[in-house]
């Protein structure tokens, strides 16, 4: 190839790149939410969503691809364009899948573009007010009275929600018999209803129940309480010291994606984060903003990966 018909190849390919992220979006974006209406993830996807169509002055289009802890809504991403058109919410459950699902229908590491850090925040562990449980001392004396005889609810197996269960089991040394859902809202439901009993619900989803009467806050999963239960004490204050969950919620787009379109998500997703009126929304609702750049990000992905693998081989669970 001529020298100068190189460069002028090479400078029009980077050219067209530039021209691609600051044209971006130039039409309708689609957000794939990996659990059901009602989740943190829908909730905290949903925020951001509205933010960014306003940022955009193009309809970002949410749609609940929910079931086996969120792989069903990431395979549809997986398989879309990677063109920055189609975006995945995702919850702590994309980290935890490929140390429980053999056969996850793409590879974690991969087949992702990692976007963005959302936000993220602590569960509570809610039970009915007729479980006669006031404390978690109580629960951890009902559950070694009566191995694996009470069901503890989550949103999915491989959902954040089954980890924090499996998080608490390693500590307590108790046995319960794990209940999976499809999603958040069902699972509150039947713990409030009495047929399982407890859910460690993320803290935006569980404060109506727990502020209207209808659930008992028995613990938090952070390492430190929330000014939005100040009464309600860590899992560590309980005689669990270390003990720390944090449900978090991120964005990914199929893998290869052109890397001026991920950094310009990244920048605006970081933009609409700090915005007051968004910050004040996700605060409100018990979550930390995220602000992690694309490299921070995606470093943040591969440890949580690394780590609950850790954890999930201590509980003894075994890719199925």
């Amino acid at each position: 190839m001529d020298f100068r018909k190189g460069c002028f190849f090479v400078a029009g390919f980077f050219f067209s790149l530039s021209a691609l992220a600051q044209g971006f979006p130039g039409k309708p974006v689609r957000l794939v939410i990996a659990f059901t209406p009602g989740s943190s993830t829908d909730i905290i996807g949903r925020v951001v969503a509205a933010k960014l169509q306003e940022m955009w002055g193009q309809p970002v289009v949410a749609e609940n691809r929910a079931g086996a802890g969120g792989s069903i809504g990431s395979k549809v991403v997986v398989d879309s364009a990677p063109d920055g058109y189609t975006l995945l919410a995702n919850s702590s459950a994309h980290a935890a899948n490929p140390g429980i699902y053999a056969k996850l229908p793409y590879d974690t590491l991969k087949d992702f573009t990692n976007l963005a850090l959302l936000g993220g925040g602590p569960n509570v562990m809610i039970t009915s007010p007729d479980s006669g449980l006031k404390t978690l001392a109580d629960f951890v004396a009902q559950a070694k009275a009566n191995p694996g005889k009470l069901n503890f609810a989550s949103a999915g197996v491989g959902s954040g929600t089954h980890f924090n269960i499996e998080k608490l089991l390693i500590a307590t040394g108790v046995q319960v018999t794990h209940v999976p859902y499809k999603g958040t809202p069902e699972a509150i439901g039947d713990t409030i209803s009495g047929r399982t009993c407890c859910y460690w619900a993320p803290l935006n989803a569980a404060l109506p129940h727990v502020a209207g009467g209808k659930a008992v806050a028995l613990a938090l999963s952070s390492a430190q309480r929330s000014p939005l239960l100040p009464s309600v004490p860590t899992v560590a204050e309980q005689g669990y010291p270390g003990f720390d969950y944090t449900l978090w919620v991120g964005l990914w787009g199929p893998a290869n994606m052109p890397a001026e379109v991920a950094a310009k998500i990244n920048k605006d997703v970081l933009a609409a984060l700090a915005a007051p009126d968004t910050r004040e929304r996700l605060t409100k609702l018990g979550t930390v903003p995220g602000s992690l750049s694309l490299a921070g990000f995606t470093a943040f992905v591969k440890k949580e990966i690394e780590d609950t693998q850790k954890i999930l081989q201590a509980a003894g669970i075994k890719p199925q």
